[in-house]
């Protein structure tokens, strides 16, 4: 059929993809079909029973916290809510009014290997030195316990808790197969598009236009890439998770790759359409409900050292990498620290878990305050532009706040947030954190603090702060039941 596929791998991990063929095809126009939902019912979905509802979670902080405020409004609909992640976030659950159930996994641990392997594809170091089967036996780990959270009881209280119904982002693993383990019904939800489309590539794959190739061709089938080469590296260790401790089937490769398409499990996206519009190719068993916020800002008392900084002079921009860590953070905070005073702006930076030197920031001068923990949604109301790593949360949080955003990315969906952040002119392209200098930090601020990414970015966040995010996730999660089936 003279088709063609390359597929390079770069020291990063990221895989870049071409296909070539000696004709033009495009996807035909009727490959997105229609999903008929059996068991859905599209009227009387509002009246849902109360349930008891798992949400299960693997993640950073900002993964965690967005489910946190979907749990609470389904709270408010009768549902019992047990938000299942990693012990780090007990404290943070059971303050929101949550059940909690620990998964296992260490985020900090898992923050570190994602930053030495950003892509899909581990580096040779990681190959060499045990990282890998450290992150298989996470990974069995998570999968045994995301199952236990589904009927075992609270660890603190011995209250009783059997999960009617799991909602669940891809990386816990577990969901589809304790979802089918159990016979009850699963909802997907993510930070970043996961579904095949041909709108844009999987966040994790950099496509390359090759030959006749039409993009939307080279786009759709970089999901079904990711999903290979996920169950090529974890596959031995799921299937013994389905058939040891699920009692079901072994799935091969041609199983598992596409399943979650085939068996048409319904999706919920925490993303605003203000910046991620649904694709016309994603049917109506996926929904685009805008982002989910959890309101922290209204119970925060700001330390006086904090105030006096922010009222010492013109808004400053905030510096933070978040969960990011780092083998040399020194590097990045002196290009950074550099960079702000040739821009000649103040701004307050966050050390985070250890992406940046807080030494270096404390001693930095006066322009500059060294901060601790404080919510964004607080903070970003009174900075001028924001820089982090493209974390889905706190990219959420700035654009909410009408703030330009300037993204440094590190792993995963991170460069993908960059992306949109430039496409819609509300902040520079991505700057790579390797090759990070004084003077590409300073003029990517000048880029954002332009009348034109001021402009764009409060555009944005005017459409965002229409959006009732987590109140349309509670009814995409009605909507999406099969009560029929169910009663």
């Amino acid at each position: 059929m003279g088709l063609g596929v390359e597929a390079s791998f770069h020291e990063n991990g990221r895989v870049s993809m071409a296909f070539g063929h000696a004709f033009d095809k495009p996807l035909p126009e009727v490959y997105g079909v229609p999903i008929q939902e059996i068991g859905i019912d599209e009227t009387g979905f509002a009246s849902a029973p109360p349930m008891n509802v798992n949400i299960m979670i693997v993640g950073s902080r900002g993964d965690v916290q967005p489910y946190i405020a979907l749990g609470q409004r389904l709270q408010q609909y009768g549902h019992t809510i047990r938000l299942s992640t990693h012990e780090t976030f007990r404290k943070l659950v059971k303050d929101a009014g949550l059940r909690f159930f620990n998964i296992g996994g260490d985020p900090h641990e898992l923050m570190s290997y994602m930053v030495r392997n950003p892509g899909l594809i581990p580096g040779f170091e990681s190959m060499t030195n045990g990282d890998i089967g450290k992150k298989q036996k996470m990974v069995a780990e998570i999968l045994d316990r995301c199952y236990l959270s589904c009927f075992e009881p609270d660890d603190d209280t011995n209250a009783i808790f059997v999960a009617d119904a799991i909602i669940s982002n891809p990386p816990t693993f577990a969901h589809i197969h304790c979802a089918e383990a159990l016979g009850i019904p699963l909802l997907l939800s993510f930070t970043m598009p996961w579904c095949p489309t041909a709108a844009f590539p999987h966040p994790l794959v950099n496509v390359l236009q090759n030959g006749n190739s039409e993009a939307n061709v080279l786009n759709y089938y970089s999901y079904a890439l990711v999903d290979l080469m996920t169950w090529q590296g974890l596959g031995r260790t799921i299937n013994k998770f389905r058939t040891r401790r699920l009692g079901l089937p072994y799935l091969s490769s041609a199983s598992a790759v596409g399943m979650i398409e085939r068996c048409n499990i319904p999706w919920t996206y925490c993303l605003s359409p203000a910046l991620v519009p649904k694709p016309i190719d994603w049917m109506n068993h996926i929904d685009v409900v805008g982002f989910y916020f959890l309101d922290l800002a209204k119970d925060y008392r700001p330390p006086q050292d904090l105030i006096d900084f922010l009222n010492a002079g013109a808004p400053p921009i905030y510096v933070g990498f978040g969960s990011i860590v780092l083998d040399n953070p020194r590097e990045l905070t002196d290009a950074i620290l550099t960079g702000i005073a040739q821009a000649g702006v103040r701004a307050i930076i966050s050390p985070g878990w250890g992406g940046l030197d807080e030494t270096m920031i404390k001693s930095a001068g006066p322009h500059i305050f060294a901060l601790g923990n404080v919510p964004h949604d607080w903070l970003f109301q009174y900075v001028s532009a924001v820089c982090h790593h493209g974390g889905a949360g706190t990219t959420a949080a700035g654009l909410k706040c009408g703030k330009p955003t300037i993204i440094v990315p590190f792993f995963g969906d991170q460069p993908w947030w960059a992306t949109q952040i430039a496409r819609r002119g509300a902040g520079p392209s991505a700057l790579d954190h390797k090759t990070l200098t004084p003077e590409i930090f300073s003029t990517a601020i000048r880029v954002a603090l332009s009348p034109a990414a001021l402009s764009a970015a409060m555009e944005v966040g005017r459409m965002i702060m229409r959006e009732d995010g987590a109140g349309n996730g509670v009814e995409s999660f009605h909507r999406h039941l099969p009560l029929l089936n169910m009663k």
